[in-house]
């Protein structure tokens, strides 16, 4: 059985290969990177819709990519692979950056939700403030750190889980815990409340 060479770009081309084509569009060969474009349009779209999953976000993405080859083709290096394995890699990183960024943008969506549902300060003070003294409580939480007062203001005042008050504060669960100990320990001492 003899198995046919396979073109990425559907039929072999009678004119200059891919990593020729690349050479012309370092020197700003436009007709070249026009040939390029429809030699490479389709891997690239195909590759970056595989990691983003989003068509419409893939051909933004994918046509970014081809404004960078026709930037970065002076670069492009043929002792370091192929010229398709090199636009597939721009490709690749620019598909990943782009999942990064949906990435980014829902937990900064996600940190402001839970900034949202927290009830406000005064409602929960207030009922604070009906077991205590209102100066005695403002006192003893003057004498916290500010990482403790803040710590504790989303926690309890809040009503925010020691994990929501580490990712609001983008601070480690553990560090948030030892902030919480202290300040309550600090607050009970100040208020003379017995263990």
């Amino acid at each position: 059985m003899k198995v046919a060479a396979v073109h990425i770009s559907g039929a072999p081309s009678a004119g200059p290969d891919l990593q020729d084509l690349l050479e012309l569009v370092a020197r700003g060969d436009q007709d070249a990177f026009a040939r390029v474009y429809d030699v490479v349009c389709g891997p690239v779209l195909g590759l970056v819709r595989s990691v983003l999953r989003d068509p419409a976000q893939s051909e933004e993405v994918a046509q970014e990519v081809l404004v960078e080859v026709w930037r970065t083709a002076p670069r492009f290096q043929a002792s370091r692979g192929t010229a398709m394995n090199w636009v597939l890699t721009l490709a690749h990183h620019r598909a990943v950056d782009g999942v990064r960024s949906v990435e980014a943008t829902s937990a900064r969506e996600h940190r402001a939700a839970l900034l949202d549902r927290t009830p406000e300060f005064d409602e929960v003070t207030e009922q604070v403030e009906s077991r205590l003294e209102r100066e005695q409580v403002r006192r003893c939480l003057r004498t916290l750190t500010e990482l403790q007062r803040q710590s504790v203001t989303l926690a309890y005042y809040r009503g925010l889980t020691y994990r929501e008050v580490a990712e609001l504060l983008s601070v480690p669960l553990g560090t948030i815990k030892t902030r919480l100990r202290d300040g309550l320990i600090r607050l009970r001492d100040c208020l003379g409340v017995s263990a």
